[in-house]
């Protein structure tokens, strides 16, 4: 499997509805989404790639509530820690955000993780 297939199925048992970059519109809430954000290039010195791979990933939670999309984050955040797939450091504390548009409480938070090639 892929990482962002472990990382689908991962975050899966926290919020049933996860989807790359955005979700579908009229999904049901609440919802997350995750999005690649670039990460470590390591190389050894005859430029052989490593059989591990590094990704920042940013994980996004929209519900009704602000309350209920802190949960979830957090939620997320003890997942990704506890998994035996990944090695995962947040990178800060979750940013929270409202979305007059879609009247949206989000909860975002960013992660460092290693994983299997």
């Amino acid at each position: 499997m892929s990482m962002e297939a472990d990382l689908t199925t991962l975050l899966k048992t926290v919020c049933p509805r996860v989807f790359p970059d955005v979700a579908p519109a009229l999904t049901v809430k609440p919802f997350m989404t995750w999005q690649a954000l670039g990460g470590e290039s390591l190389r050894f010195l005859d430029n052989a790639a490593p059989d591990k791979r590094n990704t920042y990933m940013q994980v996004s939670v929209y519900s009704t509530t602000r309350l209920e999309a802190l949960a979830l984050i957090r939620a997320a955040e003890t997942a990704l820690c506890g998994s035996a797939a990944f090695v995962v450091r947040p990178q800060g504390e979750p940013m929270t955000t409202y979305e007059d548009d879609t009247t949206l409480y989000g909860a975002i938070q960013r992660f460092s993780i290693w994983a299997v090639r």
